[in-house]
């Protein structure tokens, strides 16, 4: 039987539903009575076990590995004498020692120890080492040769504690439960073996295979940080305010009033390429993608393709890295601290393919914010932006694991996602008031409906001799004969910002913006990055909280939801008021008046029914319909039919952005790669790890009382979310159940901390060889 449908890329085609189906039929015969089989898809890698109907679940969502073309993990028997018609045995991965893994975790780590890569041309010398990275290799190097006891052939005293690692991490065991087995281990084993006594001492082993992160002061009132010029200042210049917090006179260290975690994003990229697989899938955008005219990948885009345009020279070389960002914030202390929140920002590359994009294997936390930073987010943004301009002036020199030569990383920043609130805070447009269209801006229509501000006059963007623009009482009693609101160009929205006269942060700021500034808070940071004014999109409507919204406001208006619905006594009120649609208004009988209900509000028989339509309908996993049937016009009539039919109460700042959409999907492609989706789903498991090591006990000596200060809960949160959170690219096919990490103990208090974890997946992934796949290295602090 053929096997070429597990090459197929398209895990929706006949021929791969159908082998799929052949596989599992395979499977139970030659499994009979297993509760459980090897799940052979690409992220289980035949490393985890799943009963039979998630393997097949499993192989459609993340496909079957390409080189699994002999099934010997779930029973089959190559006879390689009598049967011509067997696949090629040379097909199949061959079973790799951990020891020899982990050895190939340290070459990719340390690029300069490969004999391979001294190749002729200047583009191929290997960057120069210091003594310190050389004394790391080294102290690497001896535990990975040494034996866990005299004797053990089977583990080396590296690999024993890259496996017990990642058995803490995956289980999310607690550095007291690790501590205890560690040591039940230990007196098990000979009495000569050298096991670390402890997760301390397995941390310290660790210690050179990590990546760092920095902790940068801040003004108490977000004036600035102290760094670079400032790093060596006690007190803000802008607002005079102490940078240390006062203790008593006996105190040796002093502790400041504000902290931000900065994780430097230059590592990061570069172990991008320190894998095999991940090295060749950064250039699949370009080598392996399939120009078609369908929009699969922010790459088919127009956005992307103009920017190609733009920059030849980036566009060049694939393996430059093209980024998005995107920042939310999260309360990881639920209900013991309502007032707190926290803000990581995201940084997750676009050149992977679309089975890898957006993967939380490969989001890399780059700044941790121990509280709302609302629009000084710019100050806490200085770090990484000063990194990206220098990622896109100079580079850094990377190796590439997969052609075994050095090449100069650069890498540009496409577009932000956000939220509508994260959204004004990183434009610096304010997503409030009359002018809140980030897109309109001051040309949007706007006006005072129902004691709230409402959008309308979505017939602008209608053609001109179209039949509605002449119709006045069927919307809000004018014609409208005006053209669409105008399109800024970067060039033109950096022109204004640098006519604007803006005050500093920090407390003495005004909260009031002057007339001329428009909707404009501040000049955002990300204009100094050199090719931002370019750019045709740069900051992305989340679509996810748009449809939210306009979903709860559509279907509690038609169910006449109380709290919900936008037909409210206020709206009739002001139908009357401008003198349209008479049948909406209130029903005055003798000295009272009365809402009736309205013609497009169901009555109870109806929500019934159409509660029950709702709950029968089923659609198919990834179903979607198609774009290329909702696009711009389609979007405008229907806003426009919306008027004709609700009162302008019903037309709030979300009803009027998906205007916006259609354009946005033609610039920047499916949105599936520019909504918040997976950062909500990061960050909910962010949250899930606080709650857990809340739950065990480790933080009820730091955790906030039920209305503590901001600042003692950003003294907690801090430390444990840079245990828990993925800050760096994970697992081309390493296991999903491997994004989380190891706990450190808050007392670390150093200026510049090395990981203190590495997750070590036993799977297909970073190589330990010119050609054998080896151990995937999850990267965590």
């Amino acid at each position: 039987m053929s096997r070429r449908w597990i090459q197929n890329p398209n895990r929706c085609a006949d021929e791969y539903l159908d082998g799929i189906e052949d596989f599992i039929e395979f499977a139970r015969r030659h499994n009979p009575g297993a509760t459980g089989i090897r799940c052979p898809c690409r992220r289980c890698n035949n490393t985890l076990f799943e009963t039979i109907e998630n393997v097949g679940f499993h192989l459609v969502r993340n496909g079957m590995i390409e080189t699994y073309s002999i099934w010997n993990l779930h029973g089959e028997q190559v006879d390689h004498a009598s049967s011509s018609n067997a696949p090629r045995v040379d097909n199949v991965e061959p079973i790799v020692d951990p020891n020899d893994q982990v050895m190939g975790i340290i070459q990719d780590v340390f690029p300069f120890t490969s004999t391979n890569i001294n190749q002729e041309g200047e583009d191929d010398v290997p960057t120069p080492i210091d003594s310190a990275e050389f004394e790391q290799y080294e102290k690497l190097l001896k535990n990975a040769n040494q034996e866990l006891y005299p004797g053990c052939e089977s583990f080396f005293v590296l690999t024993a504690i890259v496996e017990l690692m990642h058995g803490k991490i995956k289980y999310r065991m607690s550095n007291l439960c690790f501590d205890y087995f560690l040591g039940v281990f230990k007196r098990m084993l000979p009495t000569d073996n050298c096991l670390p006594k402890d997760h301390k001492h397995a941390q310290k082993v660790l210690h050179g295979l990590g990546l760092g992160y920095e902790k940068i002061h801040a003004c108490k009132n977000n004036c600035m940080l102290f760094y670079k010029e400032h790093e060596t200042l006690d007190t803000c210049p802008i607002c005079n305010e102490s940078r240390f917090k006062m203790t008593s006179q006996n105190r040796t260290t002093k502790i400041p009033q504000k902290v931000m975690r900065y994780l430097p994003l230059k590592p990061r990229l570069q172990r991008l390429y320190m894998s095999m697989h991940t090295a060749t899938d950064m250039r699949w955008h370009k080598e392996k993608r399939v120009d078609d005219d369908v929009m699969r990948h922010p790459v088919d885009g127009e956005a992307w393709k103009e920017f190609d345009r733009t920059f030849p020279e980036f566009a060049a070389d694939p393996r430059n890295v093209s980024l998005g960002l995107a920042t939310d914030g999260f309360n990881p202390y639920g209900v013991l601290n309502q007032h707190h929140s926290t803000w990581p920002i995201f940084a997750f590359p676009y050149n992977l393919p679309p089975w890898k994009c957006m993967k939380k294997e490969y989001m890399m936390m780059t700044v941790l914010i121990t509280e709302d930073p609302g629009r000084s987010i710019d100050v806490y943004l200085r770090p990484l932006v000063d990194e990206l301009k220098d990622l896109w002036t100079n580079g850094v020199r990377t190796y590439d694991k997969s052609t075994w030569r050095m090449f100069t990383l650069r890498a540009a920043v496409m577009w932000t996602v956000n939220d509508f609130l994260a959204y004004a805070m990183v434009s610096g447009w304010s997503t409030k008031g009359y002018m809140a269209c980030p897109v309109c801006k001051e040309d949007v229509t706007s006006g005072w409906h129902a004691g709230k501000v409402c959008y309308l006059s979505h017939r602008r963007w209608l053609p001109w001799d179209h039949e509605w623009r002449e119709k006045d009482k069927e919307f809000d009693g004018n014609t409208e004969r005006r053209l669409r609101p105008r399109e800024w160009s970067g060039d033109e929205i950096l022109e204004q910002l640098n006519r604007l006269d803006f005050a500093p942060f920090g407390k003495t700021v005004s909260r009031t913006r002057p007339s001329t500034h428009l909707n404009w808070t501040h000049k955002p940071m990300f204009f100094e990055l050199p090719y931002w004014s370019k750019l045709k999109l740069r900051h992305n409507l989340d679509v996810m909280h748009v449809e939210k919204n306009v979903f709860d406001t559509l279907v509690g208006t038609i169910l006449d939801i109380e709290g919900k619905t936008k037909d409210t006594i206020k709206a009739r009120l002001d139908l009357e008021r401008m003198g349209i649609r008479r049948g909406l208004w209130m029903n005055r009988d003798s000295d009272k008046a009365r809402r009736d209900l309205a013609f497009f509000s169901m009555k109870p028989n109806d929500k019934k029914e159409f509660l029950k339509f709702v709950s029968s309908v089923k659609f198919p996993d990834g179903y979607a319909s198609n774009i290329a049937r909702c696009l711009r016009h389609d979007i405008v009539q229907v806003l426009c039919k919306f008027e004709m039919i609700f009162p302008p109460a019903f037309f709030t700042s979300m009803m009027h952005v998906m205007v916006h959409l259609p354009e946005e999907a033609l610039l920047a492609g499916p949105v599936n790669y520019r909504w918040m989706y997976p950062i909500e789903r990061l960050l909910g498991e962010l949250k899930k790890s606080m709650s857990d090591l809340i739950r065990r006990g480790r933080m009820m000596t730091t955790a906030p009382s039920s209305d503590p200060p901001a600042q003692s809960a950003s003294a907690a949160t801090a430390p444990a979310l840079m245990d828990h959170v993925v800050v760096g690219p994970g697992a081309s096919q390493g296991p999903a159940s491997s994004a989380s990490s190891v706990a450190q103990p808050p007392s670390a208090r150093r200026r510049h901390r090395p990981t203190d974890t590495i997750d070590t997946t036993l799977t297909d992934g970073t190589g330990a060889s010119g050609s054998q796949p080896g151990i995937t290295t999850l990267l965590y602090c």
